[in-house]
């Protein structure tokens, strides 16, 4: 899948998505978290076992929120991660891995301060 980018924001941005995983620059991510000013590789915990120590990186940055990307399907964060990252003042949005790299671009060209984890499709 391609994504439609007729306007580039600031940082990195998800521009494609391949089997292999997802298109940055000029890397193939299969699983990833990002800030508004990098894209590391990431190699995600069981989706279960989440928490905020696997996303320390990204949130050190202090986000709006997390957006987070759950894999091919919808599933609902652990609720150990949502307390978390509350008791941080931190909102967390998921959705499923494709619609959030999506999400990503839209709310990175509002200029919104957001960090993202996305896991494999």
């Amino acid at each position: 899948m391609k994504i439609d980018r007729t306007r580039k924001g600031d940082g990195p941005l998800v521009s494609g998505l391949t089997a292999a995983g997802f298109r940055v620059d000029d890397g193939i991510y299969p699983a990833l978290l990002m800030t508004p000013q990098r894209a590391d590789l990431w190699e995600p915990p069981a989706f279960e076992d989440l928490d905020a120590a696997a996303l320390a990186s990204v949130l050190a940055m202090r986000p709006e929120f997390l957006l987070l990307g759950t894999g091919a399907t919808l599933r609902q964060p652990p609720r150990a991660l949502v307390r978390a990252l509350d008791a941080q003042g931190l909102g967390i949005e998921a959705m499923d891995s494709r619609a959030a790299a999506r999400a990503w671009g839209v709310l990175r060209d509002e200029g919104r301060q957001i960090a993202a984890a996305f896991y494999p499709l």
